[in-house]
């Protein structure tokens, strides 16, 4: 597979065939070896408990936000998937969708300057009724 992706024990996967990282420099293994301490295991625990959300309320409460949404997939990102990402985005009325190209999970460490520039770009455009 080359080094790209790594082998399947490599620490940049989620347990799938899938890459958590586009690439793996010293940047991603850094960050991949402070896993421990960026985790939460009692929020783990808890967050897709039965009852823990309401979708369809959820999806009402995205419906309704009058709020510019950027929504910022990997294109190597299995978690989640562009097009989840992209369904995702259909929910807010406002939602801008960008997918950056040879990014996994971590789109800021991939290319971090395309990932300043996306979020730059859409930070900066202007909103209706609002000052320039």
């Amino acid at each position: 597979m080359g080094s790209r992706l790594g082998g399947l024990g490599d620490r940049r996967r989620l347990g799938r065939d899938q890459p958590l990282y586009g690439r793996w420099d010293t940047a991603a293994q850094a960050h991949a070896a402070s896993e421990v301490e960026q985790s939460n295991a009692e929020a783990a625990e808890e967050y897709a408990t039965h009852g823990a959300f309401d979708p369809s309320a959820a999806r009402a409460v995205m419906a309704s936000l009058d709020a510019r949404v950027l929504v910022l997939a990997g294109a190597l990102d299995s978690g989640p998937l562009p097009r989840v990402a992209a369904a995702i985005a259909e929910l807010f009325p406002r939602a801008e969708l960008a997918v950056q190209p040879r990014a996994g999970h971590y789109p800021w460490l991939d290319d971090p300057l395309r990932f300043r520039d996306t979020v730059g770009a859409f930070l900066a455009q202007q909103q209706p009724g609002r000052p320039a």
